[in-house]
């Protein structure tokens, strides 16, 4: 064998050693993936539990209804603390929906007393899913990175958060109207951060990716429905 020859198979192997490592990179994101929308789907199926089983205690609910907020904080931040400790990582997410949507129930009272309020959940449960729907293609398919659109996201995120304390205060329903508006198109931009992070690999784990695109929906949900409620309002 010369030395050709003896260098064309050193350059086939490197070749196919490359093939390799590009093969298994391109299989370990396809099953992060999988996982990951495997674990947002079941957050959704635990959070619907949540708000069936507090629809049916509704008063109860509501008088406990801040202290369910606090622990469903804890459990979140504790969820980050244990993402990457399995078995412990999925407890904490199912509670966490789950909790999610006990809390969920005020408002879902509020828009269901309302005349129309069976419309209005059920029209905001349709928008929140064409919507994530379309931002989840767009985020695949489009040859524009926008995950540089994250620090941007959270400091709007942050002032999103201080201006809906201040108007717990305040009770300006004009406010809280440009806030779920704000939130609406905020969540609908996180959708699309968060789809190209998870399909990029830049997530630690399918359930720290998981935890991220459920709080994108459930947040965008949350935000049309108020805007929804509000347009439909009698007041």
């Amino acid at each position: 064998m010369n030395k050709r020859e003896t260098a064309a198979i050193s350059q086939q192997e490197r070749v196919d050693v490359s093939t390799t490592k590009e093969s298994s990179s391109s299989y370990d994101i396809t099953t992060f993936i999988k996982k990951t929308y495997q674990l947002f789907a079941a957050s959704l199926i635990a959070a619907s539990t949540g708000a069936y089983i507090g629809m049916q205690m509704a008063s109860a609910i509501a008088s406990w209804y801040w202290g369910l907020v606090i622990l469903e904080f804890a459990v979140l931040i504790g969820l980050y603390f244990t993402k990457d400790k399995p078995g412990i990582n999925l407890a904490m997410l199912f509670v966490f929906t789950f909790l999610t949507g006990l809390t969920l129930t005020p408002l879902l009272s509020a828009i269901l007393a309302m005349p129309q309020g069976a419309n209005i959940v059920t029209n905001a449960f349709l928008l929140t899913a064409v919507a994530f729907g379309g931002i989840s293609l767009f985020a695949i398919n489009t040859k524009q990175n926008f995950t540089f659109l994250g620090k941007f996201l959270f400091i709007a995120l942050i002032i999103l958060v201080v201006a809906s304390l201040l108007n717990i205060f305040l009770g300006s329903p004009i406010l809280q109207l440009v806030l779920a508006g704000a939130g609406a198109l905020l969540f609908s931009a996180f959708i699309l951060y968060d789809t190209q992070n998870i399909i990029q690999g830049n997530f630690a784990t399918p359930v720290e990716a998981a935890i991220a695109l459920y709080l994108d929906v459930l947040n965008l949900f949350i935000s049309i429905l108020q805007l929804l409620g509000f347009l439909g309002s009698d007041e």
